[in-house]
């Protein structure tokens, strides 16, 4: 296979094999996807540390006022089950763009899985350590899993590609998803309104660990996150997003079915937030199931407008918001791990607690700001010329051996 006719970066930097691609060189799409992905995952993940408060059976503020509610049902009909789907394609993308690179230096198959499969686990005890430690709802451990299964694909055909990816998309639509719509209804996804048995920063060692190692477990098992990062693989050979000058009408038409499948499939779950439908336990169920299916789509029409949008920025490069997004997303690693950094011994009972008694809009407010100071140190890093921490760190673990990374 050769990853120039599959639609790879290749510039003279990779063809010579010395580190990462110039910024200069580097297309901003991508970038300014990952860092507007990761507004929406600190607005997702804020909720988690409310307490104090009486939740409703299904897992919303049972007294909230209408400012709340309607805040939540903001938030349920845009974002909730969207960020993850962006992350897990761009996710994809990132790991085709290594594979891509890598090809061109001339390493083969077998060494080339073998640089992916050490990043995709350093990944998941990263994301161990971080659900641990901070935040149990982390997301790098189980789209580390997601990449272990995935290198098995990155040297396929396209037409190879194509039908693994049905293939698997058919099981997770049929199985996973009922699955995970079933466990998210059983499953108490907010902190327990009554003071805990343990000193609450063991509860957050347990609460974390357990929940990270069972919730990798199911997502692996269920494939929930493969088919999205198989898209990512297929998006950036084709080049969709780092040549979106080249797709305009397709980025145009998969935005637009996106943003309409993503408010018919949130909907329901937007009025159960919004307290105006109160449906039964396999109402529920369905409503989950409909949303978690309809952020799949949903999540790759949002990266087709964040693609519109870097191409309409085009002549920005990389000043002004387009260029803070784009060294976000740089740096995505770094800024969402700061986001638990922030957010979780602010708001966590461990912490300061401020969590307690907090409504939505406050929880999602203290998130926005948190996001907000991340994109400044992002760009003084950009303006430094320095990478983030712990991008150095992954990178050093993922390329410590290879010569000529």
């Amino acid at each position: 296979m050769s990853p120039e006719r599959e639609g790879a970066f290749v510039t003279t930097e990779s063809r010579r094999g010395v580190g990462p691609i110039p910024r200069s060189e580097r297309s901003p799409a991508p970038d300014i996807a990952r860092g507007a992905m990761l507004l929406f995952i600190a607005i997702a993940n804020a909720a988690v540390h409310l307490y104090g408060r009486p939740f409703d059976e299904y897992t919303n503020l049972a007294d909230a006022g209408f400012a709340d509610r309607f805040a939540l049902a903001v938030e349920q009909l845009f974002i909730a089950e969207r960020a993850r789907p962006m992350f897990a394609i761009l996710y994809g993308f990132g790991i085709a763009v290594m594979a891509s690179r890598m090809f061109e230096r001339g390493l083969g198959p077998k060494e080339v899985r073998r640089v992916l499969r050490r990043r995709s686990w350093w990944l998941v005890v990263l994301g161990l350590l971080h659900a641990a430690l901070l935040f149990y709802g982390d997301i790098l451990a189980p789209y580390g899993a997601a990449g272990l299964i995935v290198l098995a694909f990155v040297h396929l055909s396209d037409r190879a590609l194509r039908r693994w990816f049905l293939g698997i998309a058919l099981y997770v639509v049929f199985v996973g998803v009922p699955v995970l719509a079933l466990v998210y209804s059983v499953s108490t996804a907010a902190p327990p309104s009554q003071a805990p048995a343990l000193p609450p920063y063991a509860e957050q060692l347990i609460t974390g660990t357990i929940a990270s190692v069972s919730g990798t477990l199911v997502m692996t098992l269920l494939l929930a996150l493969v088919p999205l990062v198989l898209v990512g693989v297929m998006l950036q050979r084709a080049g969709w997003i780092d040549r979106p000058e080249d797709h305009l009408p397709a980025l145009r038409r998969v935005f637009v079915s996106g943003m309409a499948v993503n408010i018919f499939s949130a909907l329901p779950v937007a009025l159960v937030g919004l307290g105006v439908w109160q449906p039964s336990s396999t109402g529920h169920i369905v409503a989950l199931g409909l949303t978690l299916l309809g952020g799949m789509y949903a999540g790759l029409g949002y990266i087709c407008g964040f693609a519109l949008l870097a191409h309409r920025w085009r002549s920005y490069g990389h000043r002004g918001v387009p260029g803070a997004l784009a060294a976000v997303g740089e740096r995505s690693l770094t800024c969402y791990l700061a986001q638990s950094f922030v957010l979780a011994p602010l708001l966590a009972p461990w912490g300061f607690g401020l969590g307690d008694d907090l409504g939505y809009l406050g929880a999602y407010g203290v998130a926005a700001a948190t996001w907000l100071a991340t994109v400044g140190i992002a760009v003084l890093l950009a303006r430094a010329g320095r990478r983030g921490p712990f991008e150095v760190v992954l990178r050093r673990l993922t390329y410590g051996r290879v010569r000529g990374a």
